[in-house]
């Protein structure tokens, strides 16, 4: 069918701008974060070998 083509084409262009925006934001989290994360579980270990 003609008619579903372009609907296809907007499902897949939004597929992809999610998975880009998800892909960005994680990788914005895991630059921004996770160091913050490993010092904090570090600081724990180090609290916990002090007991």
């Amino acid at each position: 069918m003609p008619q579903m083509a372009p609907l296809m084409w907007t499902l897949l262009f939004l597929f992809f701008i999610t998975i880009l925006i998800v892909f960005i934001s994680m990788n914005f989290f895991l630059k921004n974060y996770f160091p913050k994360i490993k010092n904090f579980m570090k600081k724990k270990q180090l609290s916990n070998w002090k007991w």
